[in-house]
């Protein structure tokens, strides 16, 4: 029988029983679901996946809804290295990393979650969740074109002109053809024409020479994929108008040796520099052709390069012989226009052998110092040099003490020049090493006499290298053959030629410095410049530029034209803006000729920006239109040209052509 007192304590004990299971602690029981530990349920790519696109996003689902705060850039994490921003859905259980830029192509990559990523109750993972998967070799990114000629908008276009497209990458030869690649016009009116692919670049033949002043229209469609698979995203269209007359033919405008030279060392190269860029593959062997004595042909190796092609003879040439070098008419230029006539020098090899072959000039310059870490090493030679002996056994780099510099060494032939370009920048503040062994020949097999040493020392902090000018620095007008100058030109420096001798037109013209003509400091001076144009060649790097950068304003660094589109043109202001660092360098590498427009172009230098910091590697020739003013120094392989009233707040240094001046003030820069 229950009593009052025991009402009482069965009441109490119930009430307690019920407070007790209401007030459980559930993280000892793990009856509520809410505080379970929360997991990766599925992840995007999968864990192990190869093959994947460089473009993906890495997705991870949760089995709960996530605390987003928690979710970030310390929580969830691709490496090696990468970096991207995460966004999540509406329901905080999809979250998504998304790259900034596309990942490397074959490579492994591990995406991490790690345990301070928590619930909206703040459970953690119960350990960091990582994942790995590997990106392919397809970019899965539709291909593009990246360039075109004739130009888009082109006018005066010769009507034998090919029509070419390069692609952003190789493209499948069998999808580039003549459904995928076409030419109309006038009109819709097919054009016939044969559809070749080299390369990256697809050219469209005509069957014959298009009609005079013509509106044409080249298409590339969708139907062009690349080795993957991917076509491109749209159809690639473009129009130009073809001239009202015939185009002009290239020509030959510098050769070396010059034309009728005697005592040339038998150790030595052929170069024939043209007015425009040629089709490299109607250079060769056929096309350009050294013969002597009695019209025997000289076995050798034709390269083309810039807009220049040299013929290196197998071996060295006979003693006191008469050689005649020849390019011919089937050497064209890229709208496949070929010379007008055959071009034909000749020159006369010395009476005796050639010294044994030296080192002229380096760059860096021997014990220099606070030289910028990622800096090229040349070493220009006094004569021609069998290229299979300048290699990364002949030409090596130490530092610090005897530890070898990775890089890759190249030899540019048609000036006598080696080039070492490291694999990654050097140390700082370090002491280098550069040799150069008597493994290094010229084309008879003579080596060097003994190793040439030098040593230079990097800069206590990174920098960007200016282009080592040598004794050109003081020269504002610098000739290969010939210095001319019309009106009354003003030049603020140094002039000189070599191995030419005229330097006409000065008086009226009146100069600040020394005239030097076919002088031992002009001599050198085009041996420095030399060492100072395959110096700014060899410049790693370099963005592409467009057809024309007038309108354009551009920070430091290299920048460069491409074979798909070899000249560079200004029309308009160029601004070069040095970003308030009056070190700031600017290094062009146009393949074949520079030319501003007549009355509409500048050069302006912003932001500290120094005319003595901007070079110009042009492959031909330059031309200064009318009026016009340019800043920077000049090196032409050819020749350069200043028309009526050009200002040159620079240099104008040709190495095998003339500099030609119509009235025109030159600036020089204080040299370094």
């Amino acid at each position: 029988m229950c009593t009052y007192k025991n009402r009482v304590l069965c009441c109490t004990a119930f009430l307690l029983l019920i407070c007790a299971a209401g007030c459980s602690d559930p993280d000892k029981t793990g009856t509520n679901p809410t505080v379970t530990p929360p997991s990766a349920a599925s992840v995007v790519p999968l864990g192990g996946a190869a093959g994947v696109c460089p473009n993906v996003v890495v997705t991870v689902t949760f089995s709960k809804a996530m605390n987003p705060s928690t979710i970030n850039a310390t929580t969830f994490t691709v490496s090696p290295g990468v970096v991207g921003t995460i966004t999540h859905d509406a329901t905080g259980t999809i979250f998504t990393f998304t790259p900034s830029a596309p990942l490397a192509l074959s490579t492994n990559y591990t995406a991490t979650i790690s345990t301070g990523a928590t619930d909206m109750f703040g459970n953690a993972l119960a350990s960091n969740f990582a994942w790995s998967f590997t990106t392919g070799t397809n970019p899965c990114v539709p291909p593009s074109v990246v360039s075109e000629l004739p130009l888009n908008g082109a006018t005066g276009v010769c009507p034998n002109a090919v029509v070419t497209a390069t692609f952003s990458r190789a493209m499948n030869p069998s999808t580039i053809n003549t459904t995928t690649f076409t030419l109309t016009g006038p009109g819709t009116a097919p054009v016939t024409g044969v559809v070749t692919y080299f390369g990256s670049t697809a050219t469209f033949a005509p069957s014959s020479a298009l009609a005079l002043n013509t509106l044409y229209t080249a298409t590339i469609t969708t139907g062009a994929k690349d080795t993957f698979g991917n076509a491109l995203a749209g159809n690639f269209v473009w129009t130009f108008t073809t001239g009202s007359a015939l185009c002009a033919p290239p020509t030959v405008i510098s050769v070396t040796p010059p034309n009728a030279t005697t005592g040339i060392c038998p150790s030595t190269v052929v170069t024939a520099t043209f007015s425009e860029a040629m089709n490299p593959s109607s250079i060769n062997t056929t096309t350009f052709t050294l013969k002597g004595p009695g019209s025997a042909a000289v076995a050798g190796i034709v390269t083309y390069a810039g807009s220049t092609a040299t013929f290196t003879p197998s071996s060295a040439l006979a003693l006191n012989t008469l050689y005649t070098a020849t390019v011919t008419t089937a050497a064209t230029n890229l709208f496949d226009v070929g010379l007008a006539a055959n071009f034909v020098w000749t020159f006369t090899t010395s009476a005796t052998l050639c010294p044994p072959p030296t080192v002229i000039s380096v760059a860096p310059a021997n014990l220099a110092t606070g030289v910028c870490p990622s800096t090229v090493l040349t070493a220009t030679f006094s004569q021609a040099m069998k290229p299979s002996t300048i290699n990364a056994a002949t030409f090596t780099l130490t530092g610090p003490g005897t530890t070898s510099v990775p890089g890759t060494v190249a030899y540019v032939g048609a000036s006598d020049v080696a080039t070492f370009t490291p694999t990654n920048p050097l140390a700082l503040s370090t002491l280098y090493t550069a040799t150069i062994t008597t493994g290094a020949q010229n084309l008879a097999g003579d080596p060097l006499a003994s190793d040439y040493v030098w040593t230079f020392t990097t800069s206590a902090a990174a920098c960007t290298p200016i282009v080592p000018m040598g004794t050109a620095c003081s020269f504002g007008i610098l000739g290969g053959s010939t210095v001319t100058s019309l009106g009354p030109s003003v030049v603020t420096g140094n002039i000189g030629v070599w191995p030419g001798s005229a330097i006409t037109g000065f008086p009226p013209g009146t100069l600040t410095g020394t005239e030097y003509a076919d002088d031992a400091v002009a001599m050198t001076a085009q041996g420095d410049l030399t060492t100072a144009y395959n110096y700014a060649a060899a410049a790693a790097g370099g963005a592409v530029l467009p057809a024309d950068i007038g309108g354009e304003t551009l920070a430091p660094g290299v920048y460069k034209t491409t074979s798909g589109q070899p000249s560079l043109g200004i029309t308009g202001n160029l601004t070069l803006d040095g970003g308030g660092d009056s070190t700031a360098v600017w290094i062009f590498q146009i393949i074949s000729t520079l030319t501003t427009a007549d009355t509409n172009s500048q050069v302006i230098l912003t932001n500290g920006a120094n005319d003595h910091n901007v070079f110009w590697q042009v492959g031909s020739s330059a031309t200064l239109g009318t009026t016009t003013t340019f800043a920077g120094t000049v090196m032409a392989q050819a020749s350069v040209s200043l028309n009526t009233g050009a200002t040159l707040n620079g240099r104008a240094l040709a190495r095998t052509g003339g500099v030609t001046l119509l009235s025109n003030p030159v600036n020089v820069p204080p040299c370094p």
